[in-house]
């Protein structure tokens, strides 16, 4: 399956660009009170994004033999992703006040932002290692 690596990573870095584009364009038409922020069509997009995801992020776990909870960068990522989930579930859908759902959006960009800096640098501190050295 190393054979597949380029691949697969691939496939991995488009479907956290595409996911993150398409959490972004919904996020601002939430902003702008647009009523197809929550489109099924949206929606079922999302699902199909993070399903190729998150099966792109375990074939690439299983090839490197690098597991969370082992690499310290790997656990801050799976541990900011669940950050990032409960902030664009409140951003674009159960946020009751529009000042909440647009602090959580921002929030969630933040979080998206600093996985990726992570994934970049491998370290936990993403973008922030290179002030630490």
């Amino acid at each position: 399956m190393i054979e597949f690596y380029p691949q697969i990573k691939w496939v991995h870095i488009a479907a956290v660009i595409v996911s993150g584009s398409l959490f972004g364009v919904r996020g601002l038409m939430m902003l702008a009170c647009s009523r197809y922020t929550n489109h099924p069509a949206l929606r079922y997009l999302s699902y199909a994004i993070d399903t190729t995801l998150l099966a792109s992020a375990l074939m690439l776990v299983m090839i490197l033999h690098q597991y969370p909870f082992v690499q310290t960068w790997l656990t801050v990522k799976v541990l900011l992703l669940v950050v990032y989930i409960v902030l664009g579930t409140l951003a674009l859908k159960r946020g009751r006040t529009r000042t909440l759902r647009a602090t959580c959006y921002f929030a969630a960009m933040g979080v998206y932002l600093f996985i990726v800096s992570v994934a970049i640098a491998y370290h936990p501190w993403g973008i922030f290692s290179k002030l630490l050295s």
